[in-house]
């Protein structure tokens, strides 16, 4: 199964998807393959990305993850390139999870910037290299400054880019001055993709291919639709930009994942469970929820 997608294969519209949980806790694994294929089959996504922090990867266990892996591929790793999320703040533990999903079959493997102990260009460099030599899979990169506290810096991801199975950087730094860097400097075939739903057309502009969503649980046609018509309609992707933009918005007025997890149990998915820290909505928050939920339905 996972040599289904060809490396640099997963195509413009991927999202992060959401763990659901019992009420008790526990994963729901028969609802994960439920909305794994909604989004496959309804939202007409291209890939998912499993066991990232949308999916609240904090806070899962190991068993968990790898069995969230095999659940969503069975269910739809024929249709929609399926990427996991190994990467931590501890190379070893990152190694070990890029080893264990590459044995599961999925399609691709996705590396944080290691959090909380920012460990530099040097260390950055060599965190990467070790993860993409534990496998054979094409490796995304992720660069998010907010939750990691240190930026990839671009003559670090050129470097990365010359190693051959680093295809790809998911970019979330907000930075994009230096992500037009990088679009104008990667070799040909690397693949830029937004990391921030808001910066997506943005990031097309300067040349990235596509994005890696939050908002694509509930909006994910017309983000692709969006997409995939920037280079022939480019006004057509602006103003559909536009009118997505307080839906996106609705997706993190709290922290991520909860107000999309709202949004989608609304939609009749048993999802809204959240794992400590993360804690539900407001009702200011539920109502910020209720008004996107309106417009998807107007759209």
């Amino acid at each position: 199964m996972g040599s289904y997608f060809a490396p640099r294969d997963w195509g413009t519209m991927l999202t992060a998807m959401i763990t659901p949980f019992n009420s008790d806790g526990a994963v729901n694994f028969k609802e994960a393959r439920r909305i794994a294929a909604y989004m496959v089959d309804e939202q007409k996504h291209d890939g998912l990305v499993l066991n990232g922090t949308t999916g609240e990867s904090p806070t899962t266990t190991e068993a968990e993850k790898l069995q969230l892996i095999e659940e969503v591929l069975d269910e739809v790793g024929d249709r929609c390139a399926i990427v996991a999320g190994c990467g931590t703040y501890n190379t070893a533990e990152s190694v070990h999870m890029t080893r264990e999903a590459t044995s599961r079959g999925v399609h691709g493997i996705m590396i944080v910037n290691p959090y909380y102990n920012k460990p530099g260009q040097r260390g950055l460099f060599a965190h990467f290299k070790a993860c993409a030599e534990a496998t054979e899979l094409p490796v995304l990169v992720y660069n998010i400054i907010p939750r990691s506290s240190i930026n990839l810096d671009t003559p670090t991801l050129l470097e990365l880019a010359k190693i051959h199975n680093i295809v790809a950087v998911k970019e979330a730094s907000g930075n994009i001055a230096q992500i037009s860097d990088v679009c104008a400097m990667a070799p040909a075939g690397f693949r830029i993709y937004s990391g921030d739903d808001g910066l997506t057309i943005p990031i097309m502009s300067v040349g990235g291919h596509g994005v890696i969503s939050v908002a694509g649980h509930v909006i994910g046609k017309h983000i692709k639709t969006m997409v995939d018509s920037f280079a022939t309609d480019p006004a057509k992707a602006r103003a559909m930009h536009h009118k997505l933009m307080p839906i996106v918005k609705a997706c993190f007025i709290a922290p991520n994942p909860v107000p999309v997890k709202y949004m989608l149990n609304k939609l009749g998915f048993d999802c809204l469970s959240t794992r400590l820290p993360l804690v539900e909505l407001d009702d200011s928050e539920r109502t910020v929820c209720e008004k996107a939920l309106e417009l998807i339905k107007a759209f």
